[in-house]
């Protein structure tokens, strides 16, 4: 029997080749968008679970609230591993991790920048899964100037040759270290990644204990089903235990003062595998994802499923009247109603089998572009993943049967005597408009037009964000952010690009309002009121770097050579001179700060610099102070030509003749700027793309509804053709019952499409307005594009000849 119902699922599907392109496409486009982006969400939801204790592994993190000012880092202070492991038995384990800026490494002839290297301590490979492919991991970094390498940094560096009691020098600060251990490469899907781990007892700092300084990433191992929420229960003891000697130090104040003033400091624990999409904290190890994504990401995947079953139940509805008569027969001749069902399920299997080979094609074709666009290095290799093989396989059978199990009851449902005769509840069903099918598509053009809202919204945001003035000139600037590896060479090669006619500008600097910046929090208070303490980042910059950056200042003046004193001098932004209470007359006071050893130094107020974007959108502006640095980091150009590639060349020209041990590089502020908003890019190109495919779907489904109106109504057409309709008022006729659901998506989905992208913005402290000309235009293509989709079938039916329709009457 399930022979039979193949072979007649086959002949119908040939016989019915155009119905059937189309049902094969609208669900090979559904799942595949489905299994794109559910690889996709599956490696956002992998992060760090290649750790055989990652369920067990937490991060400590430091949180702070000084006056009103939020302190969020992820990591804490030098001691804080080893306090936790000596006071709470149910700390298995604590280790650290320091990053190192990017390191310059040499071996012999052999020299890399930019290499990625961290000092960790001895137990950290014991805490993370990460094998040693040679060594032991439990001494390897047991000792100091000792260093653990990834095999592609073998490769790179030795070949061949076995790396173990090799000497690399990091020349970034002239240190030697001796490989003793070579580890698999860290996985893609971790939130940190290095090739260079060297032992933790190298730093003299990380004997410290400080409770005032950090840069300890600090993470413990907990026991087996032990929540982590009670341990963090405990820390707050730690904090004023530790804590509060140095801070009556440092301020002259306890940690019970400390708190009665509003604010509010302490370490909480944060799950190894929710760093990734979770983390809320700044100077993460590297830019995590956001779990909201995800389900932006996942509900798009859904809806686009949902609508290539719409679409399926709407094309294989309007084409039941042609079965009508076949059904009746079968009824006639004895077949049940179960067999007729099992008849239609078969024939929707049977396509959706067909149209997930056709998804399954899509998606290993489109992988690369989608790559490229996500960021992400996805596969789909069912060799090594064999359960996405029965994972596919079930999705294609529930999907089969979700999309066939409306036609299939509605079909076999119909009544032989009326199927017969000639009139059957299609009929009745065709001239509701509104039934069913017209039901489904507004499922359809509710979700896309929730989707070109999204979009429209998404990319006014990120245009909103490139041209809003920053209170900098961020067009033209130059970045060389490895010119500190000049050493005294730095000052000759500034000299040499303030003598070129193409530059405006030079300032040297390791402080950007964009991209890749040092960072120093700075608490201090104002005069001698020790009491009122405020937290603000510290710049440290030359004389020159205002101008360069093209910053204007509301009061006072820049920092200049002509005065000596200038070193013990502090410019303000406006947000601090207000956080300072000083609002409109903040020059000639003083800023103390109490210094990390408990020495208090004091800056005098000589300017106000005009509020200036150093934060990403998310982010309000908060205080700032600059002071005068030592003149080194970043060499930053301001050029003034428009031979960019020639001063350029020349620049590399320039670079060149020191011999640097570091190749010319270079970026543009601007590009670096928009570098940060890139899930936001993503996330809008995303949605533009998947936006564009449920239109086309949904296209699909209206085609099927005005094949469907246009059949049952073909002998009322020509009844009004004989009346004197015209072709117009025919067309306006057929037209105006499939725009009805769209107009009703349209009004449905307006206000649900606000509120969700004012839940969107409102992670932005700088955003636009949402005004009610994207629903205008949202809806308008909507309609637009209904039309074009029916018209072809509307004008088709308008032209018909009556007598055609006419002739069985």
């Amino acid at each position: 029997m399930f022979r039979n119902y193949i072979n007649i699922a086959w002949r119908n599907l040939i016989r019915n080749k155009a119905f059937s392109a189309i049902n094969i496409v609208g669900l090979a486009i559904g799942l595949g968008t489905c299994l794109l982006i559910g690889l996709f969400i599956l490696d956002e939801l992998s992060f760090d679970r290649y750790n055989e204790k990652a369920d067990r592994i937490v991060r400590v993190v430091f949180r702070a609230s000084i006056n009103g000012q939020k302190i969020r880092e992820a990591h804490v202070m030098p001691p804080v591993a080893q306090i936790l492991k000596a006071n709470y038995p149910e700390v298995e384990a604590a280790t650290r991790l320091r990053a190192a800026w990017p390191s310059l490494i040499s071996y012999g002839e052999k020299s890399f920048p930019n290499e990625r290297f961290a000092y960790v301590d001895a137990n950290f490979f014991q805490v993370f899964t990460l094998p040693l492919l040679a060594g032991d991991a439990k001494i390897a970094l047991v000792e100091p100037n000792t260093l653990i390498i990834s095999q592609a940094a073998a490769e790179k560096y030795f070949g061949k040759e076995n790396p173990i009691g090799k000497v690399l020098t990091v020349k970034s600060w002239n240190t030697a270290f001796t490989i003793t251990g070579v580890m698999q490469d860290v996985p893609a899907n971790s939130h940190f990644h290095g090739d260079f781990f060297a032992s933790m007892v190298s730093l003299p700092d990380a004997k410290s204990t400080s409770m005032m300084t950090s840069e300890y990433h600090t993470y413990l191992v907990l026991p087996e089903g032990y929540e982590y929420t009670q341990l963090e229960a405990k820390l707050p003891k730690v904090v004023a235990t530790y804590m509060s000697p140095q801070l009556q130090q440092a301020f002259g104040m306890n940690m019970s003062q400390f708190l009665k003033k509003g604010n509010q400091i302490g370490l909480f624990l944060n799950p190894l595998t929710a760093i990734h999409l979770r983390s809320d904290s700044t100077q993460d190890l590297e830019p995590g994802g956001d779990v909201r994504y995800i389900y932006i990401f996942g509900a798009i995947a859904v809806f686009m499923l949902l609508i290539a079953c719409i679409n399926f139940m709407n094309l294989s509805t309007a084409g039941a009247s042609k079965r009508g008569k076949e059904v009746g027969v079968r009824k006639v001749l004895g077949s049940l109603r179960s067999s007729l069902t099992s008849q239609f399920l078969t024939e929707s299997l049977l396509l959706t089998a067909l149209s997930l080979v056709v998804a399954v094609t899509l998606v290993a074709i489109t992988l690369p572009f989608f790559d490229d666009l996500t960021g992400k290095k996805l596969s789909l290799n069912l060799l090594k993943t064999p359960w996405l093989v029965p994972v596919i396989l079930l999705l294609g059978t529930l999907v089969g049967l979700l999309a066939g199990s409306y036609p299939a009851f509605f079909l076999s449902s119909f009544k032989p005597i009326a199927v017969l005769k000639g009139g059957t509840s299609l009929n009745r069903l065709g001239k509701s408009g509104l039934g069913v099918r017209g039901g489904l598509v507004v499922v359809q053009f509710f979700i896309a037009m929730l989707l070109m809202v999204g979009t429209t919204v998404v990319y006014q945001q990120l245009n909103y964000i490139q041209n809003t003035k920053l209170g900098y000139d961020r067009d033209q600037v130059l970045v060389l952010r490895e010119a500190w590896r000049l050493g005294k060479n730095e000052a000759v090669f500034r000299q040499q690009l303030e003598q070129d006619a193409r530059v405006a500008n030079v300032s040297v600097s390791g402080y950007l309002p964009a991209g890749p910046t040092n960072n120093n929090n700075f608490i201090s208070y104002a005069d001698d009121n020790s009491s009122q303490l405020i937290t603000a980042l510290r710049y440290d910059i030359d004389s020159r770097y205002m101008p360069t950056m093209g910053m204007k200042l509301v009061a006072g003046r820049n920092f200049s050579p002509q005065f000596s004193t200038d070193s013990s001098a502090v410019i303000l932004n406006e947000t601090a001179a207000r956080a300072y209470g000083w609002a409109g007359n903040a020059l000639g006071h003083i800023i103390t700060h109490p210094g990390n050893g408990g020495e208090k130094v004091a800056y005098r107020v000589i300017g106000v610099v005009k509020d200036f974007h150093f934060k990403s959108f998310h982010e309000r502006i908060s205080p700032l102070l600059m002071v005068l640095g030592k003149g080194e980091g970043s060499v930053i150009i301001k050029a003034k030509t428009t031979d960019v590639s020639g001063l350029l060349a020349s620049l590399n020209t320039k670079w060149d003749a020191f011999k640097p041990e570091v190749p010319f590089s270079y970026y543009f502020l601007d590009e670096s700027l928009m570098q940060t908003y890139l899930a936001e890019q993503k996330t809008g190109r995303i949605l533009g793309l998947f936006a564009g495919l449920t239109i086309f779907v949904a296209c699909l489904g209206l085609f099927g509804l005005a094949m469907f109106t246009a059949d049952q109504r073909r002998k009322e057409i020509g009844v009004r053709k004989v009346l004197g309709a015209t072709v117009a008022s025919v067309v306006g006729l057929l037209s105006k019952d499939v725009l009805k659901p769209v107009l009703i998506a349209i009004v449905l989905a307006s206000p649900i499409a606000w509120y969700t992208m004012t839940r969107w913005l409102a992670d932005f402290a700088y955003k636009v307005d949402i005004q009610w000309w994207i629903f205008a235009l949202a809806g308008t293509l909507s309609v637009v594009i209904a039309l074009l989709t029916v018209s072809f079938q509307s004008i088709k039916a308008a032209l018909m000849n009556p007598v055609k329709s006419l002739r069985s009457e």
